[in-house]
């Protein structure tokens, strides 16, 4: 298969960033990072707020249209609660949002922060008000965690990302028949390697979506280059009736940094959501910009569908090998990109 640029898929919201630490109600250093769902028609994000001591809590805010217009919580929504459950003594971060339809519950999955690292937690809530904390559910190092809305022959998936000193950071994927005990580990996603944008280090960014062709998830890469870590997103589409199947991967990706509120901040580069929503067939994402400001980007959910459906049915690195191999020329050792033409 010949690769095509398709560029970005998203489109920029013309009023970004919509939320700034300005438009908080209380003192705070930054604002970013937020998950996303509808709830009775009113979009509700639960933003990452970092305080001056450099820790993190949640806090709601709410609008109409999901562009201005906000109501945001007067003090923090969620907050870590370290005397109770001390992994979060350093804070908590970065949240998905799962609506489970069973138990009529949202699930709040959430990195803690804790002394031995960041790991991920999870909570339930029914009206973003009050909170029932489920706890940690895998030890760290462990982020980017978000769980399925649906059970699969009735057990509860969940995707993550755990870390390991000098190894690669891959998605994986968990199963649980009752979302505290976690196992049948495997990876699902692998960061690419050499001097692919994805290579070394990827997560999950929003909470999965079901379409009608399958499990649409997006997740970010990370390239490290010798000046500066960029942070851009790409796409995948899993089996509905398998998750632990892709469908589907793309090569390129699909929106990264550009302006400049995404490209300075506290970490530059960075385009980060961890939600999205869909209004009719407008799929948005809600993104954390360089880690100070929240941010909005849309696309047609027909046109994603599309685009996803001409990428490649492979996506490890040793499927790329052989593409490379069969396709392009002799190599020595492709997977290091060791490519000799013909």
């Amino acid at each position: 298969m010949i690769y095509k640029d398709h560029g970005e898929l998203f489109q920029r919201c013309n009023k970004n960033p919509i939320l700034t630490v300005e438009d908080w109600p209380y003192q705070a250093h930054s604002v970013f990072n937020p998950a996303a769902t509808i709830v009775n028609g009113i979009t509700l994000l639960m933003v990452r707020v970092e305080d001056h001591r450099g820790f993190s809590h949640l806090t709601v805010a709410r609008s109409k249209n999901g562009i201005d217009g906000w109501e945001i919580d007067s003090e923090p929504t969620f907050a870590p609660d370290p005397l109770n459950y001390p992994e979060e003594i350093y804070g908590i971060e970065d949240p998905r949002i799962t609506y489970i339809d069973e138990m009529k519950k949202w699930a709040v999955t959430y990195t803690a922060f804790s002394d031995s690292g960041p790991l991920t937690s999870l909570a339930f809530t029914e009206d973003f008000r009050n909170f029932d904390r489920v706890g940690p559910t895998l030890p760290p190092e462990n982020k980017d965690a978000a769980i399925f809305p649906v059970r699969f022959k009735g057990r509860w998936a969940m995707l993550h990302r755990p870390v390991s000193g000098g190894a690669k950071a891959n998605i994986w994927i968990s199963f649980s028949p009752d979302m505290k005990y976690w196992g049948e580990h495997e990876v699902l996603l692998y960061a690419r390697e050499g001097g692919w944008w994805d290579a070394n280090k990827i997560g999950l960014s929003p909470q999965p979506i079901r379409t009608s062709d399958g499990w649409l998830i997006m997740y970010h890469g990370v390239r490290q280059t010798t000046s500066k870590a960029s942070y851009r997103l790409g796409l995948a589409l899993l089996d509905l009736e398998d998750p632990r199947k892709v469908l589907h991967r793309s090569e390129g990706w699909v929106f990264g940094p550009r302006e400049m509120y995404e490209r300075s901040g506290d970490v530059n580069d960075v385009v980060f959501p961890c939600g999205w929503v869909l209004v009719d067939d407008e799929i948005r994402i809600y993104y954390g910009s360089a880690d100070v400001s929240v941010s909005m980007a849309s696309a047609k959910l027909c046109d994603i569908l599309e685009y996803i459906h001409g990428c490649p049915e492979t996506q490890c690195p040793e499927e790329s090998c052989r593409y490379f191999e069969e396709n392009r020329g002799l190599s020595n050792d492709p997977k290091k990109g060791d490519i000799k033409l013909k």
